[in-house]
This record gives C-alpha cells, structure tokens and sequence, in this order.
C-alpha cells in the first residue's frame, strides 16, 4: 500500500515537473497556474517530510512524459516496484534515524531545564514555570477553558500561535494532549505559564504536521483566560 501511494506522489509531482525546464520558465499568472504549482509545492513537502527529497526530477519527468505519449515505459513493472520499495525503506530507515535524535535532542533538553531556578518537573516529567501568578479559579477536567498560546519547538521556532492569530481560543481540558491536560489545572485564571512537555505527553513518535517533528518536546506560553460558565454554553448549544 504504502508503495502504491509513493507511486501516486512521484506521478502527481511529475505533472508539475514535466511542464517546464527550469524554475524561471514557469509562470505563475492564471489560477490553474497558481493550482498547479501550489499541488507540486504541498506534494513536495509531504515527500520531503517522509524523508524522500532526493527524487530525481528529470527521471520523473520522462516517466510522465513517456506515459503522456504512450511510448514503451523504460523500466518493467517488477523494477518499478522494486525500486519503489528500495526507496520507500531507505526513506523509512532515514526517519527512523531522525526520530531517534529527535528524541535524544528532547531528553537532553529537558533533563538541562530542569536544573533551571523557577522549573518545576512534575511526577508524569511535565515541566513548568509560572510566569504570572494570579487567584483566579482552577479549571476542572470537565471545564471548557479560554486560553491565549504560543507553541514553539525547542530551538524557536513558533508552529502555532493563537497570540499571532490575535483571536484566544475555547477548548475543553480534557480534549488536549496530555502535557495541556495536566498543565491546565495547575493553573488559575489570569495566570501565565511556560509549558515545557516531554513528546510522549505531546504527540510522540506520530508528528500531527510537518512543523511538528516526530519525538519533539513542545514549549508553550500559556495564559489562562477565563472558564467556561456552564450553564451559558448549555444556552448557547440549544
């Protein structure tokens, strides 16, 4: 299965890729244009995510325009799905590796964090500090909070940020990964946080985005809101 859906991304960058000679030859005017340069770009992304950027292009474009022009295919189907799953594993073995030090890079870090005045490790390994106190309420398990967040890897780099959308956001405590989960109740409203949580309290070895390596330990700045009145959000779903 998995070598029928690389056959079908090669296929779909090739229809890009066979178009034109080089990258200052393509135009960019129509929205077909726009389209189909947009479907190679995302399709490019999700190949070099899966560890295969190392596609040949001028290859792909002769198989494209070899079946366009129905002329006899270069390779038999045997080779093809050789290759296929010669690629496929190299692939697989090269995000193995990078999981790996991802995971690594993610212990290390954490375990130098936590020698650092103001974190706190919790028994699960969630790390925190409280940057701005506050009396407010605790949410519950069963509460639906109003949070403002900022989430980067590590190293910076910002994957989501509901500050930079300029719009909070309403979730329920016990809808999150775990890390939020437990972060959320330690604290009150009006208070701010830095989250630091271990992957396997994010997401682990199964990265939601390209943005979000496998194995990564995420940073979160995390302001508390508001809760939730129940019995208003009882009123608004009838």
């Amino acid at each position: 299965m998995k070598q029928h859906r690389l056959a079908a991304a090669v296929a779909l960058v090739s229809l890009v890729l066979a178009g034109c000679d080089s990258q200052t030859s393509v135009e960019l005017k129509t929205p077909a244009q726009k389209a189909s340069y947009g479907i190679g770009l995302n399709m490019g992304k999700s190949l070099a995510q899966e560890g295969m950027d190392d596609l040949d292009s001028k290859a792909v474009a002769q198989g494209i325009e070899d079946a366009v022009g129905k002329k006899e295919q270069k390779l038999k189907d045997d080779e093809l799905v050789e290759a296929f799953a010669a690629l496929q594993k190299r692939a697989e073995e090269r995000m193995a590796k990078m999981s790996e030090e991802s995971a690594a890079a993610g212990k290390k870090f954490l375990e130098d964090n936590a020698k650092k005045a103001g974190v706190t490790t919790t028994a699960s390994g969630l790390q925190y500090e409280v940057v701005k106190k506050a009396d407010g309420a605790q949410p519950k398990p069963t509460d639906v909070v109003t949070v403002h967040y900022t989430g980067t890897l590590t190293n910076g780099t910002v994957f989501d940020s509901s500050v930079e959308r300029g719009s909070p956001i309403d979730l329920p405590v016990s809808g999150v990964i775990p890390g939020w989960v437990e972060g959320l109740q330690l604290m009150h409203v009006g208070e701010k946080y830095k989250l630091y949580i271990p992957s396997e309290l994010a997401y682990g070895a199964q990265s939601p985005s390209p943005a979000i390596p496998a194995n990564s330990v995420l940073v979160f700045d995390l302001e508390l809101l508001a809760i939730k009145d129940p019995a208003k959000q009882e009123d608004a779903a009838k």
